[in-house]
């Protein structure tokens, strides 16, 4: 005889339990504790894997990391060779060890620090694929390292910025004023304030994200204005200021200048003593050259502080110009990616192509390999230094500078000679 029996409902509701269960077991495990050991399925090359937070996780070919490696390696290098140049020049060269001199200083060791303390982590990390394997612990020391060092970069940068600035504007009380101590106080004061943004993370304010081996800062939506705003869109906003008074000041100048271009109006006549051997020429029309040469003469007795002012000015302007173009050309996109993050994402996670990131991110540190190449194209003091060095001609630096600048003053006195 056989029995029918249908299923109970005890066993029904335990069938729904067990199926319910095999459903949301991939969600627990991919919420498992942070920096799990597991590794991931084998994946083709050039794969992506995306995590709970969305965020991609790259798998290059060797060729793809041998690349990639390399250049990152070369700008890192980079980096550490040019900054290093500055620090060792200023330090080893006595016309260098000037105040204001001492902003440069600190531009060089934030920028050096950043190669030396966080680029390499960042190459390790892009090539396996954007995963942090460093632990959680050292995540944290790590993002501070990188927060306070590049705003001591921005900031420096700043600074420099409100220093040329003074420097053009008040030529005869500012250089006076500007002694060892103050810009040392200066320098403090940015380090200090760099070092305030990386410290709420660490007590408490806003806790960086550390899950499934990422090491990504804070995307607490209070934490990321005050972080964006003090590390970057203020200093932004400064030195534009600074850049567009400069410009005003060397524009004014130029048109009250004029003067020193009107007598190539009088070539055809006959050329003037303007450069240096050029006195014992005479035109057809002598007496009219001697009139305009005497009204040359006392515009230049009258105005010979003034034209050295606007040669500052131009020289001034120029340098900052292209120090601001730069500065904002590599850190505007990675800190607008950074504003606007938590509140397309979320405070959890980013969920961002890592490829745009990780591009926009080396853009900016891009700016550090950048800051001693410009100073050390207008500065010739240092890039005469700076080519001694590489030569190893270090020895008697100090003596070859000295006879340079002899050399260029006495030049410069026959011309105005010639010109009077």
């Amino acid at each position: 005889m056989i029995i029918k029996i249908g299923p109970s409902p005890s066993l029904e509701k335990h069938l729904l339990i067990v199926e319910n269960t095999e459903q949301e077991l991939p969600t627990w495990r991919s919420t498992l504790a942070p920096f799990m050991t597991e590794e991931p399925d084998q994946l083709p090359p050039n794969a992506t894997n995306s995590t709970d937070c969305g965020e991609d996780v790259l798998l290059y070919g060797d060729t793809e990391k041998v690349v990639i490696g390399t250049v990152l390696s070369v700008i890192t290098l980079l980096t550490i060779a040019g900054n290093g140049l500055v620090i060792i020049s200023v330090c080893v060269v006595k016309k260098l060890r000037q105040p204001s001199n001492y902003l440069v200083v600190s531009l060089a060791a934030a920028d050096l620090s950043v190669a030396l303390a966080v680029m390499p982590f960042v190459i390790i990390t892009d090539l396996v694929g954007g995963k942090w394997l460093f632990g959680e612990v050292f995540c944290n020391v790590f993002i501070a390292m990188d927060v306070m060092c590049c705003t001591a970069s921005i900031m420096t940068l700043c600074v420099i910025s409100v220093d040329r600035y003074l420097g053009i504007t008040r030529p005869l009380t500012y250089p006076v004023r500007q002694d060892g101590k103050l810009m040392a106080k200066m320098v403090f004061v940015v380090w200090l304030l760099s070092a305030s943004i990386t410290l709420p993370p660490l007590f408490g304010w806003a806790k960086n994200v550390t899950v499934e081996r990422m090491c990504l800062i804070s995307q607490d939506f209070g934490y990321t204005i005050y972080s964006t705003g003090v590390a970057f869109y203020i200093p932004m906003t400064v030195m534009l200021v600074m850049y567009n008074r400069i410009y005003k000041a060397a524009k004014a100048s130029a048109e009250k200048h004029r003067f020193m271009d009107f007598p190539r109006s009088y070539e055809q006549d006959g050329p003037y003593c303007i450069e240096a051997g050029g006195c014992g020429q005479y035109g057809t029309k002598r007496s009219k050259a001697a009139e305009e040469c005497a009204t040359l003469s006392k515009l230049l007795r009258r105005d010979r502080k003034n034209i050295s002012i606007f040669k500052r000015e131009q020289k001034a302007a120029r340098t900052l110009g292209i120090i601001v173009g730069a500065f904002t050309f590599c850190w505007l996109p990675f800190f607008l990616m950074s504003t606007a993050r938590p509140f397309i994402c979320g405070s959890r996670c980013s969920c961002l192509p890592l490829r745009l990131e990780r591009t926009l991110l080396w853009l900016g540190y891009t700016n550090s390999l950048i800051n001693p190449l410009i100073y050390a194209l207008f500065n010739r003091d240092l890039r005469t230094t700076f080519w001694n060095l590489l030569h190893c001609s270090y020895r008697n630096i100090n003596r070859r500078l000295s006879a340079a600048s002899m050399h260029e003053a006495l030049k410069a006195t026959e011309k105005h000679e010639c010109i009077l």
